[in-house]
């Protein structure tokens, strides 16, 4: 039934308007993509039958939600918004026990809720639950669907915006499509990469890289059931989708518009580099990828016009940026991606001591700002590390690359001496001997040797790192977030191996069970705990009324000569933020002009609500100190 949206406004009339917004910049890709294979009137006649369904599914009150977006569609950009990332489980016990922790996040500045992956998984293994077996039901361990509804509901009143993993690479070897698949069914088996011989997987295979080596080794498993191989980039109960068919792309988009009607604000497209296959490459990033999810973004804004797309995009710097939206995708695809190099170049000047990498990998690589999008900025996150490196970067600033990543890898695995690090090795390439890292950040950061060594020197330099790293991801530019438990320090976990389903995994090393004791003391102690949580909590309360850190701003990598310091200007219509981070444990000192700053008439600092200290012209750091000097327009 249409409602009345405004003065002789319906709803069918609304989705009219939307539809004829978005019409070509969503059949352009489609037909790009399979024009080939099915005729536009139709695909058009089918997807616009679709968007009307979902639309018409709709509740009330996000079809208003829907409307205040369109008359504000940058809302997402707002210096207000901060994120925080947690499984349900480990946070709250259950959806219902994550109503109850909402007023937790709202007193730490959060605006953006990040639920980890919370659909129904495969029984067993099923990497962290991206392993899905059911794409419209919530895990039972965790609740049900209408759970979701009503937290994500609560959520909303309290101008959180939820997030919710959609997985669109793969999907669980028991999913009913490829249950379908397997019992013979031509429709489904063409949702996947099925070979009936190895002579296309092995021309495949000469070109691909193994995501797991140690753990999943090559890109194809047996089928027994099929006799046949199916494309498995991830684990062999992870079935690639076959992106190619028009069919995947339709039922792929129902579900996403489900998810939206149910509440979630924000999709994070999981593996999104891998979705679309070509035989001579590696398969990843392919131009079609962006397609997709131009596709997807554009349907959305017709039937579920408050929803937004974060791009899971964990590639190298000079392939990142398409993913934000570039050439003819600008402004189109993701809302949202994750900004990697800045979270691996952090972990690179902290280990050491250098900015000469970090400055010049991002001012080189990178916009200052992008359209209708911005990054999302982070220091852990619930995966391992990969250090995405690149030869040509390493070589400008005086290193190898080889010889660069295998000093990270040693240093936060601890092996590095002098290192503060209690990290661990994650999927060793014994072919490259390349290693990503495990470890939570509060461990990575020296907390957890500190914390061993009862050495009070010692902790204070690990919170100091930690509420760097805060500061640098709220000030850099794009949306931050935080990962459960490193606003409190939590440290490394080791209970894992104590779980056969999730011992083969040291990702869960760093993703620990929320500390709910420590959190309720932490308000007031004078603990690590209670000084890092009251420093995150007033970072972002900062960052909320500082204009300057809006998503739109742009970022401009300042190469003032010190190769200590990592600057970063930010000029605002409302006035100008200059952040300066000192990425070493020992004082630096920098001359004010190479800020394009008069020391006699220093900008306030935000995060401490004082000038800073000087000598002489020079400007004085303490050791690991963020500055965000701020200069206002009058």
């Amino acid at each position: 039934m249409d409602s009345t949206q405004g003065a002789g406004v319906t709803d069918a009339d609304l989705f009219e308007m939307r539809w004829a917004r978005a019409e070509t910049d969503l059949m352009t890709p489609l037909m790009r993509l399979y024009g080939g294979v099915i005729e536009a009137a139709v695909l058009r006649d089918r997807l616009r039958a679709l968007l009307a369904r979902k639309w018409a599914e709709r509740p009330a009150d996000l079809r208003r939600l829907d409307l205040a977006r369109d008359l504000d569609p940058s809302w997402f950009l707002s210096q207000k918004m901060a994120g925080y990332v947690f499984y349900v489980d480990r946070f709250a016990g259950s959806m219902a026990g994550v109503s109850a922790r909402i007023p937790y996040l709202t007193d730490l500045g959060i605006t953006y809720a990040h639920f980890m992956p919370c659909l129904k998984p495969r029984p067993g293994d099923s990497d962290g639950g991206y392993a899905v077996m059911d794409y419209g039901q919530i895990d039972p361990r965790l609740g049900t669907m209408d759970d979701f509804r009503d937290v994500t509901a609560q959520m909303r009143a309290a101008e959180i915006s939820p997030c919710i993993d959609m997985v669109l690479n793969h999907t669980a070897r028991e999913h009913a499509w490829a249950e379908k698949a397997r019992a013979g069914d031509p429709v489904y088996r063409d949702f996947y990469l099925i070979f009936e011989d190895e002579t296309l997987p092995r021309a495949y295979e000469r070109f691909l890289l193994d995501v797991f080596p140690t753990q999943a080794p090559g890109n194809f498993t047996w089928d027994a059931d099929m006799q046949s191989w199916v494309w498995t980039t991830f684990n062999t109960f992870q079935w690639d989708l076959n992106w190619a068919n028009p069919e995947v792309f339709l039922a792929i988009l129902g579900v996403i518009l489900d998810l939206a009607n149910a509440g979630a604000e924000v999709l994070r497209l999981d593996a999104v580099a891998f979705m679309w296959k070509r035989m001579g490459t590696q398969c990843q990033n392919e131009p079609e990828v962006h397609d997709i999810l131009q596709a997807i973004n554009q349907s959305a804004s017709v039937a579920a016009p408050a929803t937004i797309f974060k791009a899971e995009a964990i590639v190298g710097p000079h392939q990142l940026v398409p993913y934000l939206g570039a050439g003819r995708h600008t402004g189109k695809v993701s809302n949202l991606a994750y900004h990697n190099s800045l979270m691996v170049q952090f972990w690179s000047a902290l280990a050491s001591g250098r900015t000469h990498l970090m400055s010049d990998t991002l001012a080189r690589h990178f916009p200052d700002r992008f359209q209708d999008a911005q990054w999302a900025t982070y220091i852990r996150c619930h995966d391992d590390i990969g250090w995405a490196i690149t030869e040509e970067d390493a070589e400008a600033a005086g290193v190898t690359g080889p010889g660069h990543r295998t000093f990270l890898s040693d240093f936060f695995a601890g092996r590095f001496e002098g290192s503060f690090a209690r990290g661990a090795d994650f999927q060793v390439n014994p072919d490259t001997g390349d290693a990503r890292t495990n470890g939570s950040f509060a461990s990575l950061a020296g907390l957890e040797a500190a914390l061993e060594a009862r050495d009070p020197v010692l902790i204070d330099m690990a919170e100091q790192r930690i509420l760097l790293g805060h500061a640098l991801i709220a000030g850099f530019g794009g949306l931050p977030l935080i990962y459960m438990g490193d606003e409190l320090g939590l440290v490394n976990d080791p209970s894992y191996l104590d779980d056969p389903d999730l011992a083969g995994d040291g990702r869960w090393m760093h993703r620990p069970r929320m500390d709910w004791e420590a959190a309720e003391r932490a308000a007031t102690a004078e603990t690590p705990a209670g000084r890092i949580l009251r420093g995150t909590r007033h970072i972002l309360s900062v960052r909320a009324a500082t204009p300057a850190l809006r998503g739109d701003v742009p970022s401009r990598i300042l190469r003032t000569g010190h190769d200590r310091l990592f600057c970063v200007l930010r000029p605002g219509l409302e006035g100008t933020l200059t952040m300066v981070c000192n990425m070493t444990a020992h004082l630096q000192q920098i001359e004010a002009h190479r800020l394009d700053m008069d020391a006699r008439d220093l900008p306030v600092d935000l995060l401490t609500g004082h000038q800073p200290v000087t000598e002489a012209d020079r400007i004085v750091l303490p050791p690991y100190a963020p500055l965000w000097l701020h200069r206002p327009v009058w």
